[in-house]
């Protein structure tokens, strides 16, 4: 089937990993109302246009693999899977982070570290940089409603990730995540996979983004605005309901 090349999603996405965390109005404490904003947009469009899709896309899994009882759900597990697997990153950098200020050095994570948390959200770029690449062959409607919500996730993992790694992000860890997105739509153009492989990769994306947007909500001294993070909710809720 002939695929129509939209490049402007890959590039929006790519430019945020280059402009973000130059975005200086973004940051400070109490957490900028942008931000959380942008986290309220990514997960409404998680639940009420990602999750649909992932239990559309469950017969075909089911087809897949059929008989294991307990995996009937499998796209959910996923989720949980992704969901789980960013928890368990967090909980290991802040742990680090309470490690070195306990030593009385700098606050920042072990090197070693900080290139298997690069490692792990170059995997989940990349994963996104193919289900962009599968968005191009759906309705444009679909790929606009993807590439915005990404591309205000993108925002909020940036801030989180140079919280973490600060200069080491900058120099380093934000242009191994642009490559590994490019690399992950330009993988479409090499490998087909099937549908049932695309769906579980969503859902595995699906229960990451939820976790990577409540971790940087949530923490008290963020001080973030819950007004904010609802009236993006509620606003990108709307929008997605009425097309």
């Amino acid at each position: 089937m002939e695929h129509h090349v939209s490049i402007w999603p890959v590039l929006v996405l790519a430019l945020i990993h280059f402009f973000g965390t130059r975005l200086r109005f973004l940051a400070g404490v109490p957490r900028s109302v942008w931000l959380s904003v942008a986290g309220g947009v990514s997960v409404a469009y998680v639940f009420l246009h990602l999750f649909p899709e992932l239990s559309e896309g469950q017969e075909h899994v089911e087809e897949a693999f059929v008989g294991e009882g307990f995996l009937r759900h499998h796209v959910y597990i996923m989720a949980l899977i992704g969901l789980s697997v960013f928890y368990g990153l967090e909980r290991k950098m802040v742990s680090a982070k309470e490690e070195q200020k306990e030593k009385k050095v700098d606050n920042k994570p072990p090197p070693g570290l900080f290139w298997v948390h690069m490692a792990s959200f170059a995997i989940y770029n990349a994963l996104i940089g193919y289900i962009l690449f599968t968005r191009e062959e759906g309705p444009l409607q679909q790929l606009v409603l993807f590439s915005i919500a990404m591309a205000l996730h993108f925002v909020v993992n940036d801030f989180g990730l140079q919280e973490h790694h600060h200069d080491r992000y900058r120099k380093y860890g934000r242009w191994l995540l642009v490559l590994a997105l490019v690399a992950g739509w330009g993988t479409g153009y090499l490998v087909t996979v099937s549908h049932t492989l695309v769906v579980l990769v969503l859902s595995f994306v699906g229960g990451g983004v939820i976790l990577n947007v409540l971790k940087e909500e949530l923490p008290e001294e963020r001080k973030s605005r819950y007004w904010a993070f609802a009236l993006g909710a509620f606003l990108y809720a709307i929008l997605l309901l009425s097309l």
